[in-house]
């Protein structure tokens, strides 16, 4: 299909050495998608082109902007029908990858893609991230966090620094319209133990996408994230 091998030549351009077994998943993948779609509201992008390169392909283009090589453990935050939680997942398979969303009918879909795909080490999360964010098995126990959440990155700071260790990352997939947003969360970043590093914009098959990457410089303090709601209705600022 004209289709897989776009797919296929974009993944190798990317420095992927895509198997036969990681591109048939990503198909399966995408008619479940669809499937599910129908009964739950998981994306308005239903094409087939624009779900292979809007979402498993910009999932994926992490590789541009992060060294992979080095994270044993991701935690995708908001990860609603499993972006970029998934195709990292599948392309990085060595990696023990947490997806974490507060709406369980989303967490049912990605249940059936892992068991559909047979992925392991893949670990589904009900709850708000505020919550979920102070509970030990996940506060600051995680290489690397990402998040494609919409939501402005001084509230995405706060929902995801939380979770990454000393040393580790947070990674906030943008659209190119970041440099406002990179300004006004310097506050928030600093407050929460993190530091901005570097923005890495690119070519999406003609869409504008920017990754915002912060390191995790020192421990976060007790106080946040704060209680479920506030870091969206009141971002530190």
């Amino acid at each position: 299909m004209k289709e897989n091998s776009f797919f296929k030549e974009q993944l190798i351009s990317y420095g992927f050495d895509p198997t036969d077994d990681q591109l048939s998943s990503f198909e399966r993948y995408y008619e479940m998608l669809i499937e599910w779609n129908e009964k739950i509201n998981l994306t308005a992008i239903t094409d087939y082109n624009e779900v292979f390169v809007k979402h498993f392909l910009d999932s994926v283009s992490i590789i541009k902007a992060y060294d992979m090589s080095g994270v044993t453990s991701v935690i995708d935050v908001g990860t609603g029908a499993g972006f970029p939680g998934i195709p990292i997942k599948i392309m990085f398979p060595d990696i023990n990858v947490t997806l974490l969303d507060s709406l369980n009918k989303r967490l049912n879909f990605l249940n059936e893609v892992i068991s559909e795909l047979s992925l392991e080490n893949v670990y589904t999360v009900h709850g708000r991230a505020e919550d979920v964010a102070k509970e030990k098995d996940h506060r600051e126990k995680y290489d690397l966090c990402v998040s494609r959440a919409v939501a402005n990155l001084s509230t995405l700071s706060e929902l995801c620094i939380p979770f990454v260790k000393l040393g580790g990352s947070f990674v906030s997939y943008k659209s190119d319209k970041a440099t406002e947003e990179i300004t006004k969360a310097d506050k928030a970043i600093k407050i929460l133990g993190g530091s901005f590093k570097k923005r890495i914009d690119f070519d999406l098959d003609g869409n504008n996408r920017t990754f915002i990457i912060i390191d995790k410089i020192s421990s976060t303090t007790k106080k946040y994230p704060r209680k479920a709601g506030t870091p969206a209705k009141e971002p530190l600022q």
